[in-house]
């Protein structure tokens, strides 16, 4: 069983306010919500942790 995250849960954990949320899932840089129902999604929390080490280990990187 996966959690389930809702936007307000993701900008708390992502420090991203909405609009750079929506905007970045447009470009393919985020990962995309799941609909829970009619007029409501979540985004997958593993897929947030994923999305968040995959920041660090870039910010990590060293240059060649």
């Amino acid at each position: 069983m996966q959690n389930v995250l809702r936007r307000n849960d993701v900008e708390k954990a992502t420090g991203l306010p909405r609009s750079t949320i929506y905007e970045k899932m447009a470009k393919g840089e985020f990962p995309k919500p799941i609909k829970l129902s009619a007029k409501s999604v979540g985004w997958l929390e593993s897929e947030i942790i994923a999305w968040q080490k995959a920041r660090i280990q870039q910010r990590d990187r060293v240059p060649a």
